[in-house]
């Protein structure tokens, strides 16, 4: 696997650079809760980056935002608990955010609670790759969004938000994204769902980078739950992605 500290070094910066642009946004109801795993799982994150992101990467995943019991526990993008901590490699001290949940407490790597878009992703790396460092030698995957919203319990997605709290949003990731395309200077961005690819598409307008997309892993896409490593395969095997 290809390493370049310096990468690392300007996706942590970029990320924190996210992370505190983001915290100046503001959000009404139905919204009650917003978590930013960039903030209390930092040191996770930033392993992640430090340990996968350190050179160039062929192909970048791009996901939506953290899901309840992924990211938001453990600061790993379709962070899984079991999959980051047993095939990543990656576990570290996970904090409590300044506003708890109590509907989606944070239990970091003690979740129980498995994140089934995350075990599918993961697995079907770990199945064609078997380790991490032969996926992440060309691979890296990463959010469009680090926040996660919450009404009470109930999970809200970005594309959910209204029209102006939307565009703020977008905004800075826009600008995050455009960073990291430039850092590790990917052929390809796969989009895991329509909206990451819709956002990308935007974003990246005019970079010389190919986007595509996958289908969504989300056990509420009844297609995803047909076999979804199977189509995933499909599709990125149609575009030229993979073999």
């Amino acid at each position: 696997m290809e390493r370049d500290a310096g990468v690392a070094e300007t996706l942590i910066a970029a990320a924190r650079q996210l992370s505190t642009r983001l915290a100046t946004l503001s959000f009404a109801p139905p919204v009650t809760h917003i978590y930013d795993p960039l903030t209390y799982a930092w040191a996770a994150h930033e392993l992640y980056l430090r340990r996968y992101a350190a050179g160039r990467r062929r192909v970048v995943f791009l996901g939506m935002n953290p899901g309840p019991f992924g990211m938001v526990q453990c600061g790993v993008p379709f962070g899984e608990v079991a999959a980051v901590r047993d095939w990543l490699g990656i576990a570290a001290e996970v904090r409590k955010p300044a506003l708890e949940n109590p509907w989606r407490p944070i239990e970091g790597f003690a979740c129980t609670r498995s994140e089934v878009s995350g075990r599918r992703l993961w697995g079907l790396f770990r199945e064609r790759f078997a380790t991490a460092d032969r996926f992440f030698a060309e691979h890296f995957v990463a959010n469009y969004c680090p926040l996660a919203f919450f009404e009470r319990g109930r999970n809200l997605t970005p594309d959910k938000l209204p029209a102006a709290e939307a565009a703020a949003l977008q905004a800075a990731c826009d600008t995050h994204l455009k960073s990291l395309v430039l850092a590790l200077q990917p052929e390809w961005l796969i989009g895991v769902g329509a909206f990451a690819e819709a956002r990308a598409s935007q974003a990246l307008a005019g970079t010389g980078v190919r986007i595509g997309r996958v289908l969504h892993p989300s056990p509420a896409s009844p297609a995803a739950n047909r076999g979804w490593a199977e189509a995933a395969t499909g599709q990125l095997c149609a575009l030229g992605v993979w073999d």
